[in-house]
């Protein structure tokens, strides 16, 4: 008997008992890595976006007076994540964080949908060349994509929103079983964003009483359902989003989505983070009918040339655009049609 069919014997034996250590009974991580601010302020998700038809999807949540402009100053490296990201500061003392690699364009669109329908988002913006002094002559990642401070194809995020309090968890949070929170789990399904992780959510203190609860990082989108490897062909890959499967099973009562799928096989070489996002899946699953229908009819406000705007927005080209806006408007009418 070959290597591979023994471990994935091995896995498939495995699989429920180190999920419920790693997860507990009911799949909620057990760990403190994720937090909710106990001060006591209003949580907030969603709101209603009674603007949605003529939202400005190429410049997005922070709008064109927010765009950044000008040159940046090098404040620190930022290590955490898989791509590089740097801490700037621009010549009106306004913090952003510069992102490399391949998160860069579907993260800035992703923004842009989410933030379309009455999410949170953050303030992203795509880059085509920025240009950073100070920055060291050494840096833990990324040095080979820095050249004398210019750098090409960035995504920008601006930091002057609110104080951040912490993170949430899917499994742990004040909203659960709303509409509000199924239609985010439909839309994280929608954009294939199979890094669903706790880590990635945040939660801002608005300043007046509210707390706004984030998906914070959307860079693992608009490619496969699920992490494989090299990770770099799972995100912003039109063909893998072209050909990945939306929904997985739809009943009279509720809807299951491919989104996130289980990781490719490969990952069980890595059994932390193999199990980990198995232990994810459920986010894209068992999701009400009527909510997914919901978020459907609003999606489908939206015009083919705003959902254009938002991988306009990302700098792909005009061939990528069409692909991916085809797909999006597909999905779209899957869920009105439930």
């Amino acid at each position: 008997m070959s290597l591979r069919p023994k471990l994935i014997l091995l896995s498939l034996w495995m699989s429920p008992l180190i999920t419920l250590a790693v997860y507990g009974a009911d799949g909620g991580s057990k760990t403190d890595s994720a937090n909710v601010d106990s001060t006591g302020g209003h949580p907030v998700l969603w709101h209603d976006p009674a603007d949605l038809a003529t939202r400005d999807l190429f410049y997005g949540p922070g709008g064109k007076d927010h765009l950044p402009h000008g040159t940046f100053t090098f404040k620190k490296e930022d290590l955490h994540g898989s791509n590089p990201k740097y801490d700037v500061k621009d010549a009106d003392g306004v913090k952003w964080r510069i992102k490399l690699g391949a998160e860069a364009r579907p993260e800035t669109a992703a923004t842009r949908l989410v933030w379309a329908v009455g999410y949170y988002a953050d303030e992203d913006y795509f880059v085509d060349d920025v240009h950073v002094e100070d920055m060291p002559a050494h840096l833990n990642r990324g040095g080979n994509q820095v050249h004398g401070g210019s750098m090409n194809n960035v995504r920008l995020k601006r930091e002057e929103h609110g104080k951040k309090l912490g993170t949430w968890k899917w499994k742990d949070d004040p909203f659960d079983n709303t509409r509000e929170f199924n239609g985010l789990r439909v839309m994280m399904a929608l954009i294939n964003n199979w890094d669903v992780k706790d880590d990635n959510n945040a939660i801002y203190d608005e300043g007046d009483g509210r707390q706004r609860y984030v998906v914070s990082d959307l860079g693992a989108s608009f490619g496969t359902a699920g992490a494989t490897i090299p990770l770099s062909t799972a995100k912003g890959n039109l063909k893998a989003y072209e050909h990945s499967e939306f929904i997985a099973k739809a009943t009279p009562t509720y809807v299951d989505f491919k989104e996130p799928a289980r990781p490719a096989f490969i990952w069980i070489f890595s059994p932390e983070n193999y199990f980990k996002r198995l232990g994810l899946m459920w986010i894209g699953k068992n999701i009400p009918r009527a909510d997914a229908r919901w978020m459907g009819d609003l999606l489908g406000q939206l015009s083919p040339s705003q959902i254009r705007d938002a991988f306009r927005a990302a700098g792909y080209t005009p061939e990528q655009i069409d692909g991916f806006t085809a797909v999006v408007q597909k999905r779209i009418a899957a869920l009105r049609a439930l």
